[in-house]
């Protein structure tokens, strides 16, 4: 308990930073552009790879940013560029988003193995469980009817987004990208 304390903390302490800000919105940007090359063969299945971007500032800046970081960007996205009527269901998804790829990256060592349990966590407990509730609240489709093509599309991509992520957090380790957005500037 202690040490998830100690991770909130910290990651609200990360708000305090300058460059933090900054590259929220550098990648809140990179988030919106992706987002226009989202592909939604329905009304209830999208495919979109503006995930890299947000996972990037949660892995970061940690749970409350990225819990604040998900909320606003989720309202900014649908002032922007809206795909759907406006629920806040989905805002909450974004928020818990934002805490469980915080909780599990933040401050950890990049590894395949956290990605793929920090997707796995957040595919079953806000992909498949809750944003599908979501849309039978919106659409009112049946739950179990939207499940089983929810879930296969998520299989299908769930290899693509953990490779994906992986290397971009091991390129912006390499490269050094992390190190000075982690300096101590402020």
């Amino acid at each position: 308990m202690r040490k998830n304390l100690s991770l909130f903390r910290s990651s609200y302490n990360e708000l305090k930073k300058v460059i933090c800000i900054a590259v929220l919105g550098l990648l809140a940007a990179i988030s919106i552009v992706l987002g226009y090359f989202t592909y939604m063969p329905t009304e209830t299945i999208k495919i979109t790879f503006n995930f890299l971007p947000n996972e990037f500032a949660y892995y970061l800046f940690g749970p409350v940013v990225g819990a604040i970081y998900g909320a606003a960007l989720d309202i900014l996205t649908f002032i922007i560029k809206p795909t759907g009527p406006f629920f806040f269901g989905f805002t909450l998804s974004a928020i818990l988003t934002g805490v469980i790829y915080g909780m599990i990256l933040y401050k950890k060592p990049i590894s395949l193995t956290r990605i793929i349990i920090a997707k796995l966590v957040h595919l079953v407990a806000i992909s498949l469980i809750l944003n599908t509730f979501w849309l039978t609240i919106l659409y009112g489709n049946s739950f179990i009817a939207l499940l089983p093509i929810r879930a296969l599309k998520a299989l299908i991509l769930l290899p693509v987004e953990v490779t994906l992520l992986y290397l971009l957090l091991k390129t912006a380790n390499v490269t050094g990208i992390i190190k000075i957005v982690k300096d101590d500037y402020s």
